[in-house]
């Protein structure tokens, strides 16, 4: 995707969590201050704001009021909001972000729970998704607990990320991406259609938001020894599989860093891998 593509549609998905929280501020006729502080903390602790100034965010805000001033009706805004938010993570973001203005003052009015309602079945939000969510805000914790990745997608991630090291998987690296996740016992409650998606998923990440912050996310997200083990078993098993293996090696350097493996482990895990020493 060009530059210029990922930050339309990083602009694109931010003014859509903006309106989805302006949404819950203004659904019982009126804004509180409490609800506004709120929205403002939860844009300032997610990433997907990360390196947005205060005024460029003053803007996105006056640009979403004007445009839900602008809409015609409910159905309208909803659907643009399924426009701008097509993965389903993001459609869980933007009701957690609206459920936590709604809930800013400890107690969600009857039309803000109606709001909050109509979003679930726009969004596509299960029930036990929804549980999940008010559990985490009535106990002031942050989304992020909500909204956790599945230890699948981030084994995949890993796995684009080192396939992805030189710009371009190789055929080789994508051979063996097909087979491990068709093979490896830990995608085997994973099908074809959501393995892709993963793939997908990283590929975008990647692409807006950079190396460093998705290395930051796998840290989050691997958070035990053997998980980290795991994912750098898998990501050897991709870097072994391509042509030209130095691109690759500095993604297996950073991930040893990050992941805080010792040299010895590495080496074992690299060997399993079918992968040599590392090259100086």
């Amino acid at each position: 995707m060009a530059r210029d593509e990922v930050i339309k549609a990083r602009q694109e998905r931010n003014a859509a969590l903006v309106e989805a929280m302006l949404l819950a501020a203004i659904a019982d006729g009126r804004v509180t201050q409490v609800e506004m502080q709120t929205l403002l903390r939860r844009v300032l602790e997610r990433p997907e704001f990360e390196g947005t100034r205060s005024d460029e965010l003053n803007a996105l805000v006056e640009a979403s009021v004007a445009r839900l001033a602008s809409a015609v009706k409910l159905e309208d805004i909803l659907q643009s909001l399924r426009d701008r938010l097509p993965d389903h993570k993001n459609r869980m973001l933007a009701f957690g972000l609206a459920a936590a203005v709604a809930f800013a003052d400890r107690r969600a009015t009857r039309a803000e729970l109606g709001l909050l309602k109509t979003f679930q079945a726009a969004l596509g939000i299960s029930e036990q998704e929804v549980a999940q969510i008010i559990d985490v805000i009535e106990h002031g914790g942050s989304l992020a607990e909500a909204l956790g990745e599945p230890l699948e997608r981030l084994y995949a991630e890993v796995m684009v990320l080192v396939s992805a090291a030189d710009g371009k998987p190789s055929e080789q690296e994508t051979r063996a991406l097909v087979e491990t996740f068709a093979g490896d016992p830990i995608f085997e409650n994973v099908s074809a259609e959501r393995a892709m998606a993963f793939v997908s998923d990283a590929v975008s990440a990647l692409s807006s938001e950079g190396l460093a912050r998705r290395m930051t996310v796998l840290a989050h997200g691997l958070t035990t020894h053997a998980q980290r083990q795991k994912a750098f078993r898998l990501a050897a098993r991709i870097a072994a599989a391509g042509p030209d293996r130095r691109p690759q090696e500095r993604i297996l350097e950073l991930l040893q860093a990050t992941f805080g493996l010792a040299d010895d482990e590495v080496a074992r895990l690299r060997k399993e891998a079918g992968l040599g020493p590392a090259r100086s």
